[in-house]
This record gives structure tokens, C-alpha cells and sequence, in this order.
């Protein structure tokens, strides 16, 4: 099993390392600096480089690892052009990280770019763009139709699967959440616990799939009050993809 360290990047970016005995994996290094950094003060050896789209604060540091560890593998979507990759994954497949134990599940998440990759095992999802706590990404490259069944896909896993994304949205998201459903007692709690931690400088990242489906309106598009905001913004029908859409066009000007 091994440990997830969390090492903020840029602004609001999370790079996460997944770490165990001597040996490390990274996920979305947009900067090498702070990653060199841990690892170094670790005593740690990179084994495996892991990206889940294209954007440059997601793989902007692969350059700078790769010279320090030219060794490392490069895991990435092949339907993407990512620095240095050399194991292409289109989704589907099992992958073993060199030094870790246990298995990563790589899936095909389209919506917030074509390729995007999210990858799961050990009772963890590091899922990029794709999923945030309380919110989901932008459609860049993909439909409503490609997202909402994306996000339907993350959501089928254990309810008590982590949730590691690459960003620390959630307290504008569960404001979001809230204009969307404002009768979700729970949703209420949980705005109320981000924001303690928030004022702390605290993360509020992992969340777990259990409570994104309770409080996250972008996986709660069949809940009548969530069809009712939807319809209030122009929704004639109450489909899950036309309510995604137009919460996802909502939030992109909230």
C-alpha cells in the first residue's frame, strides 16, 4: 500500500505523490521544482511519472524530472501530446508502478479535454480535471453527453474511494452548489466545514466519492431539486445530460 503526499504547485494545483518504502510515483508534476524537493528531502527515487491530460499545469515539469530521474516511466493519454511519454493508455488497462505494490486502473474520463485519464486503485482516484470536491471541470474539448457519462463512470466506484483531484476549488464550488441546491442539509454542513478549514489555509482535498454524491450537484442531476434549478435556467426536459449541461454552462459565468 502505499502513502499519498500532497505538494501544492502554482496558485491552487495539487500534485500528488504516491510514495512506498524508497521508491515514488507522481501525478500531474505541472512544476518539477517542488516534486525534486520532496523527493530529495526524502531520500526518495521517481520511478513512474503519471498524466491525466495535456495542460500545461499538469505536465509542465516532466522535462525537469526527467533529468533528474531519466528512468522514469511516463504513463500518459495517447490521444494527447505529452512530454516525453512512453507508456501511451487510452483507457482500459491495468498498470504496475515500479516499487509500488498494488494495481492502477486506468480510465477514459473525455469531457474536460478528449483524452483525459483518470487513474484508480488502493481505494484511491486521482481523476485531474475531471471530478472536483463539489464541482467538475470545464468542457474544453468534449460534449455535456462525454462529461456527465464520465462523471457517471467515477461515480459507480466504492463509495469510499478518495477522491484526489488536481485543484482546490471546493469552497467556490460548494457556493455553486448551494445557488443549485439550497435545501441539501448536507451540502449546507459541508460549505460549513470547508470554510473553517479555508480560513485555516487548510486543504480541503481528499473528499470521498460517498460525499460528492451527496453534496456535488454535477453527480446529483436526476435529484428533483437539482432538475428544478436546471429548469429554472431554460431545461424543458428533465434528462441527466440536459440538466448536466446546463448546470456545467451555469457555472461556467457564476
Amino acid at each position: 500500500m502505499f502513502d499519498v503526499i500532497r505538494i501544492p504547485a502554482f496558485k491552487d494545483n495539487y500534485i500528488w505523490l504516491l510514495r512506498q518504502d524508497m521508491r515514488a510515483a507522481v501525478i500531474d508534476p505541472g512544476d518539477a521544482s517542488p516534486v525534486l524537493e520532496v523527493l530529495r528531502r526524502e531520500k526518495l527515487e521517481l520511478s513512474s511519472i503519471l498524466i491525466t491530460h495535456h495542460h500545461q499545469d499538469h505536465q509542465g515539469g516532466i522535462d525537469g524530472l526527467l533529468a533528474c530521474f531519466p528512468s522514469a516511466k511516463v504513463f500518459a493519454p495517447a490521444r494527447e501530446s505529452v512530454t516525453g511519454t512512453s507508456a501511451p493508455l487510452r483507457g482500459g488497462e491495468r498498470i504496475r508502478l515500479a516499487g509500488l505494490d498494488g494495481e492502477l486502473r486506468v480510465i477514459a474520463v473525455p469531457g474536460h479535454t478528449l483524452g483525459h485519464l483518470a487513474y484508480y486503485g488502493e481505494g484511491c482516484l486521482f481523476c485531474g480535471d475531471t471530478l472536483f470536491a463539489g464541482g467538475c471541470g470545464r468542457l474544453f474539448e468534449g460534449t455535456p453527453r462525454e462529461m456527465a457519462e464520465s462523471l457517471v463512470c467515477l461515480a459507480a466506484l466504492p463509495d469510499e474511494t478518495k477522491v484526489y483531484c488536481a485543484h482546490e476549488y471546493t469552497e467556490a464550488n460548494l457556493r455553486f452548489a448551494l445557488a443549485v441546491e439550497p435545501g441539501n442539509r448536507a451540502l449546507r454542513r459541508r460549505a460549513d466545514e470547508v470554510a473553517v478549514l479555508r480560513a485555516k489555509d487548510l486543504p480541503t482535498v481528499p473528499s470521498t466519492l460517498a460525499v460528492e454524491k451527496a453534496t456535488n450537484p454535477f453527480l446529483r442531476c436526476r435529484e428533483p431539486e437539482v432538475i428544478a434549478a436546471a429548469r429554472a435556467r431554460g431545461v424543458t426536459e428533465n434528462d441527466p445530460v440536459a440538466v448536466f449541461a446546463a448546470l456545467r454552462e451555469w457555472k461556467n459565468e457564476f
